[in-house]
């Protein structure tokens, strides 16, 4: 079960792209990815305007920088975080201890949670700043598009990152109802350290002779006439 609660493929096995696409978990992955380039990359693009009474650029969101670098900054991070993740999945199988399985499981849970209530944030607050807009700092509506289809991919993050975390926790409770979850296994025919066990012939009593368990007929076993004793005639 180990191979099936912790990835593709037994541990130590080789790297099969072809399973690897397959997982869930990983396609999420992908598919976050794709979203979070969505995000930064209409923000950074388009998201800041110029206007003829000012020399600086301002952002699109209520003139408000902090909105545009919230965005900006969480898809960057987010982008780099399903990097790793997806580089942890082609790893994974590799990973012959089961302990840190368990952590990488674990961190899997933790960050994918972390990152869709990161996503949640940034979604209310794009799109409270986007209403909240004047018309006239953007009168030929410059970069609204990017504006809304940053807020839309926010949006879909938030579950596509809370689906990673559910898939993680699946992965995680299939682990723990396995026995090789609370302890590093060894196959024992591959052990060499471990010595057989000497075998004891049963019905063989202590040695006290040292004689290495030598049968020996004890004195007078068939003598049915007690030791010490003559018949005497009369």
């Amino acid at each position: 079960m180990e191979g099936g609660a912790y990835g593709a493929g037994k541990a130590g096995g080789a790297f099969d792209p072809y399973t690897l696409v397959r997982q869930p978990h990983t396609i999420l992955r992908v598919v976050s990815w794709l979203f979070s380039i969505v995000v930064f990359g209409s923000i950074v693009n388009e998201g800041y305007l110029n206007s003829v009474s000012e020399e600086e650029e301002f952002c699109i969101y209520n003139r408000n920088p902090n909105a545009c670098s919230y965005g900006v900054t969480v898809g960057v991070l987010a982008f780099l975080t399903c990097l790793l993740y997806l580089a942890l999945d082609v790893y994974f199988p590799q990973i012959s201890s089961v302990k840190d399985r368990k952590k990488a499981v674990l961190s899997d849970i933790g960050v994918s949670a972390f990152w869709a209530f990161l996503w949640f944030v940034g979604f209310c607050f794009l799109a409270n700043q986007w209403q909240v807009s004047k018309p006239k700092d953007n009168p030929l509506n410059e970069g609204t598009d990017a504006a809304r289809a940053a807020i839309a991919f926010s949006f879909f993050s938030i579950f596509t990152w809370a689906g990673q975390a559910v898939l993680a926790f699946q992965r995680y409770q299939i682990g723990a109802d396995s026995a090789l979850f609370s302890q590093d296994y060894m196959d024992p025919s591959q052990d060499s350290s471990m010595p057989y066990a000497p075998y004891v012939e049963p019905n063989t009593g202590p040695d006290p002779a040292g004689m290495g368990g030598t049968y020996q007929q004890p004195a007078n076993a068939f003598d049915t006439e007690p030791q010490g004793y003559q018949s005497q005639g009369y």
